[in-house]
């Protein structure tokens, strides 16, 4: 996930062309039943890397396949040929990148959904039976405003930031909004184990994907002092270590996909940030393992 102003024009995202959504029972077309539907995820994208964890969190592996994709779109226009004819399958001279993820309906060959929170929900509410409770009712409104807020004042703003330049006058307001929403979510996590309590929910799977993604990508492209910052979190960032001790989480974590793609796609200058790591997520599975990078202090 990297700004426009970092990526060639070829491989700037489109707006979702598929919006189908997972009904409750056959009158809705497209109702949940095992080994219909299929996901197509690429190791190296955000958000094929939250649906895959919610794929393990949900035990989905025996209901819905997966099919892995390349780390790097291998079409010119940033997506996959061996997603092609679903696309065109779905949309009548679809022109648009043929892009993951995606969720596909194995018995018509056609695309039910490339947009990864509707996809995201559908997973949690209509085959998640044998899991946790990842979207449940009561919290959905604050799931949904915590995920607009990680999306817009996290990712976004340190898009902006490390687009700019830290010699650009937009830098620092950009760094003050990602700053602030850190803090906020530190708070949040002072006093309890997950962002809404006790329990693990799709807030804490997009949280944790965000983190990643400002670690492993974003701070590429900021100064190291604000990436010194941005590690003074360190409740956040223990949150973010003790998440990638799960299977669930780790597992799906390829430091190389993601270097691969990010380095394929990116056009933005490389800053001093890009010398401070601030998790180790080689060692992050074993959580009595010394963290020898600058967040050794637990919460």
């Amino acid at each position: 996930m990297t700004s426009a102003s970092m990526t060639s024009p070829s491989a700037a995202p489109a707006a979702p062309a598929f919006r189908g959504r997972i009904g409750s029972d056959m009158r809705s077309g497209h109702y949940p039943v095992p080994h219909r539907y299929r996901l197509f995820l690429s190791p190296s994208c955000p958000h094929c890397l939250g649906l895959a964890i919610t794929h393990s969190l949900l035990d989905l592996g025996d209901t819905l396949p997966v099919t892995l994709l390349p780390a790097v779109p291998d079409t010119p226009d940033g997506g996959y040929a061996a997603l092609r004819p679903r696309y065109e399958a779905g949309a009548h001279q679809y022109r648009g990148p043929a892009a993951a993820p995606v969720l596909a309906d194995d018995w018509t060959g056609r695309i039910v959904s490339n947009h990864a929170p509707d996809i995201l929900r559908d997973l949690a509410e209509r085959f998640g039976a044998r899991g946790p409770a990842l979207y449940p009712a009561h919290a959905r409104d604050a799931i949904d405003a915590l995920d607009r807020r990680c999306e817009g004042d996290l990712t976004e703003a340190a898009q902006r930031a490390g687009g700019l330049g830290s010699d650009h006058p937009g830098y620092e307001a950009a760094l003050d909004t990602l700053l602030g929403t850190l803090a906020e979510l530190e708070r949040r996590l002072a006093g309890h184990p997950y962002l809404l309590g006790d329990e693990l929910t799709l807030a804490d799977v997009q949280l944790w994907v965000n983190l990643v993604q400002l670690d492993t990508v974003h701070r590429w492209h900021l100064d190291a002092a604000a990436v010194q910052r941005i590690a003074g979190h360190r409740c956040l960032w223990a949150y973010a270590r003790r998440l990638a001790a799960r299977p669930a989480f780790g597992r799906h974590l390829d430091l190389d996909a993601i270097a691969r793609r990010h380095h394929a796609r990116c056009r933005g200058r490389e800053a001093a940030g890009a010398a401070v790591q601030i998790v180790d997520w080689t060692t992050a599975h074993a959580p009595d393992t010394p963290d020898r990078t600058i967040t050794q202090t637990r919460c």
